[in-house]
């Protein structure tokens, strides 16, 4: 099998994820994402000179983000950096990926940064001015709020999505809270000996900026907004919508943070890794579409796609990762496709952590190589839906060189 691209062990990193209207509530997203690249290339001995293109994954817009990917870039000190700027929803980061390798395989790149970046705290209100409107009026939307509860083609919220799979596939409240339970009982594997897992990629404790990035305005343990969970609390929780079954327990909440990734030719990777030994090797990409208002089952395709393109089994995945906004997604998943539910997810997923969109994805494939890391290598997936009933799914190697 040939390796579509290859990502340098070790250079890449994810800040903590924060609460809604936390943390993080005030940091322009884009400006805070190349503050902390700054710091973690600065850790890791790495000339932002290196790299010849990037990527920005965003989904929430912020002041200035029309200049996308070259404003970040400069801002790192890579003013000599182009490239693009995508949008897909909590499918961003693999979409991100999925374009810097293609930059990587295409032969027009050697070294490309995977930069993803939300704020889902106070989101933008838009205006479109409407001349011919009544009185000249035009519309407006709040671009966090008023997209979370509606899908233009269908008029529905997204846990409507969610709540259509459970009717289809006979997914019970009960059901999933007990996937819920197990992936906080994961999770707190990332947490344990003093958070040993996620210091692999994360600085911790992690130091908040002001929104100026000229002084620390407070210092953060981890995950901010973790809620404790336990079955009997699950039980008290009454549907989010009369007469269905998905509680806000069996949800995740809106979040801020930012994740990047370096992809490189294998030349290039084997430099720049914090490890020559460790080969990270991407090997497939899918991406499907599911019927409206059916998102979390837009993941199997998706999925299938990239095993396929990877010339393997789902059996053959010896870790797999997913982002869950809904304990359904994971469980309509492991379904269909024959995996084991309770095996998925070791140390975390989106459902626990949260959902800032854009660096969601990323964050859980570097979660999933560092758990192939500890298991000593062998092939893993990621998979996660998004808006507009889509999903994208990435298939990668870790191996000794």
């Amino acid at each position: 099998m040939t390796a579509l691209a290859e990502i340098p062990y070790g250079l890449y990193w994810s800040t903590p994820f924060a609460k809604w209207q936390g943390a993080f509530a005030s940091l322009n997203s884009v400006e805070f994402a190349a503050h902390v690249a700054r710091q973690e290339l600065a850790k890791r001995a790495v000339d932002p000179g290196v790299f010849d293109h990037a990527v920005l994954g965003i989904s929430v817009p912020q002041h200035h983000s029309f200049y996308g990917a070259p404003w970040f870039m400069g801002l790192i000190g890579a003013g000599h950096v182009g490239g693009p700027t995508v949008m897909q929803a909590c499918a961003t980061g693999a979409r991100a990926l999925l374009s810097g390798t293609q930059e990587i395989g295409s032969g027009m790149a050697g070294v490309s940064l995977i930069a993803t970046c939300d704020r889902t705290s106070n989101g933008p209100h838009l205006y479109y001015p409407n001349p011919r409107g009544p009185g000249g009026t035009g519309a407006s939307e709040d671009w966090v709020m008023d997209n979370f509860g509606c899908d233009p083609l269908g008029g529905h919220a997204m846990v409507t999505t969610a709540e259509n799979v459970a009717k289809k596939h006979g997914i019970s409240t009960e059901e999933q809270h007990e996937v819920v339970l197990r992936r906080h009982a994961q999770y707190q594997m990332a947490t344990a000996d003093d958070r040993a897992f996620q210091r692999r990629y994360m600085t911790l404790p992690f130091e908040v900026p002001t929104p100026n990035f000229r002084k620390i305005a407070t210092t953060i343990d981890g995950d901010e907004g973790i809620t404790a969970t336990t079955a009997e609390g699950l039980s008290r929780l009454k549907p989010v919508v009369p007469g269905g079954t998905v509680t806000f327990g069996g949800q995740t909440h809106p979040a801020d943070g930012s994740v990047a990734m370096v992809v490189a030719t294998p030349d290039k990777a084997r430099e720049l890794s914090r490890d020559a030994a460790i080969r990270i090797s991407l090997c497939g990409f899918g991406q499907a579409r599911t019927e409206l208002a059916h998102m979390p089952e837009a993941t199997i395709p998706a999925a299938r796609r990239a095993l396929d393109q990877a010339g393997l089994e789902i059996s053959q995945m010896v870790a797999i990762k997913s982002h869950n906004p809904f304990a359904v997604n994971d469980i309509v998943f492991a379904r269909e496709t024959g995996c084991d539910l309770s095996a998925m997810n070791n140390y975390g997923s989106s459902l626990i952590w949260g959902h800032p969109q854009a660096p969601t994805g990323l964050r859980s494939i570097i979660e999933l190589i560092e758990e192939l890391v500890i298991r000593g290598g062998g092939y893993g997936l990621f998979e996660g839906c998004a808006a507009g009933d889509t999903a994208m799914a990435v298939v990668l190697k870790v191996e000794s060189r």
